[in-house]
């Protein structure tokens, strides 16, 4: 036996082998070590060859150090594009070849979207004084610029610091193009950025001929229409090919400004900028003053034009309905039935414009939404922001904001199918969930209350505590989508007082399912798209399946119950319609005021309104039971007169006494009178054409006759 712990008792053969394994490790670090030092050395002696002294060393030093700054800027410019390259990834130049038609609920048309009949000119066959104004005005530089354009940025901060004011823009042709092809109209550094990437991207991509056809065929021209060709034949009665100098200078004005300019609209204000794009040609030396004198001289007349507006908003989302439902057909010229009533339109606009011009300084509004339903899903009108000439960004369907207490009604639905009723006590008191607490308005607190007084009264720590101890966050934000909410919910504690961002066509989807008897609201806008043949394409009740049941007939009645408190006794008290219709339905405001809801309806309608500002600053202290409720009653009230009545389910038709109580309320002082709907056919007159049509429809087609010979 040798013992291992003994190194004299070793193996002579086995001491010797691990001796020469050490002396090789040895010997190969110190040999790798003495020639990478003299790798080095060659190296560093290579180098010296290349040193430089005094100021030479200076230029090497601020060029590497440029070198290193711009390879961290080159990551930090590609993340910051991220953006620009999704916004790039969709089909954004097939969106154009739509040729859509759009017509209100009665066949009549109300507007159009896509390439509208007045198909693209080529820019080749445009004419030269249309070219060289706009160049003139939106662009000097555009043909020697790549997108973005410094020294014209620098010229109107300049111009700018000197006046005071912003007199003049600093975005080039392609950077409007951007903004109008992939963009809103929102005000951010982000955006900025994401624009100016953009920009890079169309001219890489496109020629400076198709950026301006493309700008030209695409920009909002005021009146409803969409690029050049077609606000020639809208405003003139004539081909773009065909228009005068006085007429193209009218034209280029538009594009700064086209709600302010729109010639239909404010002529003498037209003919003041059409001037300007004179003077512009001049300045430019793109036209002398010889040549432009005739035109200010004679300066541009327009066809006479209905006063009716297009519902710009409502086909904006209407057309983007289309392309959702486009891969069902191959058809690209389109005549699509529409649910708009404008005469619903026409008052909800009234409500929100009057609402703002009245009490939206004191208030600090500045931006308002609403959006009807018609109780069976079809959209009535849609208000997505005060001016469409000043901001295509639409509010109701793409503006997410916090709801508020108008959020939940989730809450409460979840409890109600849990098994509780309205009139469940639970305790308001303070509450904590991990490190965040609720506080109800004021900081008060009423301890043992129902549910019907929970959410009349709009308390804070009620369904947070119904959240916490009963059934958690996953049912809440399962029951909003059920609903229809379709904007993203979060999964966080704080949603059950509205902290999940919505749209206001979210909330009006989720609370028409209320007075459907707990079925979906079956949300649309869009009853009919047939060819110009006349052949349907698609047929809402035809090719859409029928309502599913998304809330129990007792916890929908429950829910009924409750919200129809909020107008009478609760904190929606402007809401309560005139004449003893039943009114139902919440109000929400958000932290620090920055968002101001009421979301309400009738037997008959559902409707949501907003108000608030786009930039997120603060309202005067402005709640849901304030403008919003007022400005859905002005609504309501309107589309309330002349039709049949229908219940809420689940609630009780007030007795005629409590109805005398509200009739004919009579408008405070100072307050603009109620809207009046024009008179229209009786309810009975209106029911048997409906009974006919239906009859119509379902009765089947004639058979061929033979014609009778005459011998």
């Amino acid at each position: 036996m040798t013992d291992p712990d003994n190194p004299e008792k070793r193996p002579p053969r086995k001491r010797h082998l691990l001796l020469k394994i050490d002396s090789w490790i040895d010997s190969t670090i110190w040999n790798a070590g003495f020639r990478s030092a003299e790798i080095w050395e060659d190296i560093t002696i290579f180098f010296r060859r290349f040193r430089v002294r005094g100021w030479k060393r200076i230029v090497f030093e601020l060029g590497g150090e440029g070198l290193t700054l711009g390879a961290v800027g080159a990551v930090l410019m590609l993340t910051l594009a991220q953006p620009a390259f999704e916004a790039t990834k969709e089909d954004w130049r097939n969106r154009g070849d739509y040729a859509v038609t759009f017509l209100d609920r009665y066949g009549n048309v109300v507007g159009h979207r896509g390439v509208i009949h007045q198909n693209s000119v080529p820019i080749d066959e445009l004419p030269d004084a249309l070219i060289k104004s706009v160049i003139a005005t939106e662009d000097r530089r555009f043909f020697d610029h790549f997108g973005i354009d410094f020294i014209g940025l620098f010229r109107a901060l300049v111009t700018n610091a000197q006046a005071g004011e912003v007199v003049q823009g600093g975005s080039t042709l392609t950077q409007q193009l951007a903004k109008n092809l992939f963009l809103s109209n929102e005000r951010s550094i982000d955006r900025k950025i994401t624009e100016a990437f953009l920009s890079l991207w169309l001219e890489a991509n496109l020629s400076k001929k198709e950026i301006l056809s493309t700008y030209l065929d695409r920009a909002y021209m005021g009146g409803g229409t969409f690029g050049a060709a077609a606000a020639a034949q809208f405003y003139f009665g004539k081909s773009i090919t065909d228009v005068n100098l006085a007429e193209s200078a009218m034209l280029a004005g538009l594009f700064k400004a086209p709600a302010k300019y729109a010639p239909h609209v404010n002529l003498p204000a037209a003919r003041g900028r059409a001037n300007e794009v004179l003077t512009n040609l001049v300045q430019s030396g793109l036209m002398t003053e010889g040549q432009v004198i005739a035109a200010r001289r004679n300066p541009a007349t327009i066809v006479d034009r209905n006063t009716v507006e297009s519902p710009d908003f409502f086909l904006d989302w209407a057309f983007d309905e289309v392309m959702r439902l486009s891969p069902r057909f191959h058809q690209h010229s389109l005549v699509v039935r529409t649910t708009i009533d404008m005469g619903l339109q026409n008052a909800a606009e009234d409500s929100v414009e009057t609402s703002l011009r009245e009490y939206g300084e004191s208030y600090h509004a500045k931006q308002g939404a609403m959006v009807m339903i018609e109780n069976g899903g079809a959209v009535r009108a849609m208000v997505g922001g005060r001016d469409y000439g000043e901001s295509q960004f639409n509010r109701a369907t793409r503006a997410l904001r916090q709801p508020g207490s108008s959020f939940k009604v989730y809450t409460y639905s979840v409890a109600m199918e849990s098994g509780m009723t309205p009139d469940s006590i639970v305790v308001d008191a303070p509450i904590y969930w991990g490190n965040w607490s609720p506080h109800n308005y004021e900081n008060r607190y009423a301890g043992r209350v129902t549910l019907a007084t929970a959410i009349a009264q709009s308390i804070n720590t009620i369904p947070v505590r119904l959240a916490k101890e009963k059934f958690g966050i996953a049912p809440i934000r399962a029951m909003a989508k059920n609903l229809g909410v379709e904007s993203p919910v979060r999964n966080d504690v704080t949603i059950p007082i509205g902290t999940s961002e919505v749209t206001v066509m979210d909330q009006a989807t989720a609370y028409a399912v209320f007075p459907a008897g707990g079925y979906q609201s079956r949300r649309h806008g869009i009853n009919q798209i047939l060819d110009y043949g006349g052949d349907v394409l698609y047929d809402f009740d035809r090719d859409e399946p029928p309502a599913k049941r998304v809330l129990s007939e007792k916890a929908d009645g429950y829910m009924n119950q409750m919200l129809s408190r909020v107008p009478y006794v609760g904190t929606a008290r402007k809401a309560a319609l005139d004449n003893g219709i039943l009114t139902a339905g919440k109000t929400g405001t958000t932290q620090a005021y920055r968002d101001a809801w009421f979301i309400g309806y009738t037997g008959n309608f559902t409707t949501a309104v907003w108000f608030g500002n786009d930039d997120y600053t603060s309202t005067n202290k402005m709640t849901g039971g304030s403008l919003p409720a007022m400005t859905f009653k002005r609504a309501m009230d309107y589309a309330h007169q002349g039709i049949t009545l229908r219940e809420i389910p689940g609630v009780p038709t007030p007795p005629a006494d409590k109805k005398a109580k509200t009739v004919a309320a009579k408008p405070a002082e100072g307050a603009p009178p109620p809207l009046v709907r024009p008179r229209m056919l009786s309810v009975q007159s209106t029911q048997i054409l409906k009974d006919i049509g239906q009859a119509l429809k379902a009765a089947p087609p004639l058979a061929a006759q033979k014609v009778a010979s005459a011998d």
